[in-house]
């Protein structure tokens, strides 16, 4: 008997990604991640309020270093991602299309999307504040300047899964919030988490620093609710509460949120009704910013 056909599967075992590092969950547990047919893929971690609390800690800890690195310096980090990402590009297109039950080609066109679309936010983080700052017109012998700078730590439920949401509408809410100098605590997919978890090994992989992008697996009903809440987070992107817990859930979060002042990006009222194939624009590079405005006065 050959050693091919004696040989075993080395199956691997996915691990969160908090500050840049691979913890297991706090509990200890995991899920079972099935495919479209309910075959068994792979066991995920099962993120708790502990774990999402602790990314919260490691996204805080490296608000001031990301946000203080200069814009064309993000870019540089964004276009690294997106080359490490092409690396793996078969990897993520077999994720995409056991997760959501797609066809191998269209998993593949998805993934290169995805690649696409760090390179396009790569190209924005030295030319946003272009549009969202600038000089004001006013009526006295000074300068009035405005500019944008990040909001801080953003709580992020992702896109669940279904039409690509997985990975594309993954980086397409995650990239931008990072582009402009802000660091994301992420809820995955809970029905398809391997694309984000994968991600995540990207991230580390790259010139990321630990602690920008944080990624927890596990039932949204209990990470989403601690984001939502954390007088540590600064803004949520709901974008996948309705389609993980209801409009319900949805609206409990907004609530919350308001109790702390958090910026807030909706749900979308029929989630999967959104392409996420379609041109991006900027409202999402915006959605994450505060405007300073400065007064100086003009010399003679």
């Amino acid at each position: 008997m050959s050693d091919v056909a004696t040989r075993l599967d080395v199956l691997k075992t996915y691990k969160l990604y908090v500050g840049g590092k691979f913890p297991r969950s706090e509990s200890g547990r995991v899920y079972e991640v099935t495919d479209s047919k309910g075959e068994w893929l792979a066991n995920a971690p099962l993120g708790t309020r502990k774990d999402t609390r602790d990314a919260v800690l490691a996204a805080r800890a490296a608000v001031k270093g990301w946000a203080g690195t200069t814009a064309y310096n993000r870019g540089q980090v964004l276009y690294r991602v997106a080359e490490m990402l092409q690396g793996r590009r078969e990897q993520f297109a077999a994720e995409v299309s056991l997760s959501e039950g797609i066809g191998p080609k269209k998993a593949a066109a998805l993934v290169d999307a995805a690649i696409d679309r760090w390179v396009w936010y790569a190209g924005w983080t030295d030319k946003v504040a272009q549009i969202a700052g600038g000089a004001n017109p006013v009526a006295g012998p000074y300068f009035n300047l405005s500019t944008p700078e990040p909001t801080g730590v953003v709580g992020i439920v992702a896109p669940q899964a279904g039409y690509g949401h997985s990975l594309l509408g993954l980086v397409s809410v995650i990239a931008p919030a990072i582009a402009t100098g802000n660091t994301v605590v992420v809820a995955a997919a809970a029905d398809a988490p391997l694309p984000a978890l994968s991600l995540g090994e990207v991230l580390a992989t790259s010139d990321v620093p630990g602690g920008v992008v944080n990624i927890i697996s596990g039932r949204t009903a209990d990470i989403a609710p601690t984001l939502a809440s954390h007088q540590d987070v600064n803004a949520v992107d709901l974008t996948g509460a309705i389609a993980a817990d209801g409009p319900g859930a949805a609206t409990a979060l907004e609530a919350a949120a308001a109790d702390t002042l958090k910026r807030v990006v909706r749900p979308e009222l029929d989630p999967f009704a959104q392409d996420w194939t379609n041109a991006p624009g900027t409202d999402r590079l915006l959605s994450f910013l505060e405007t300073k405005t400065v007064w100086h006065p003009m010399g003679i």
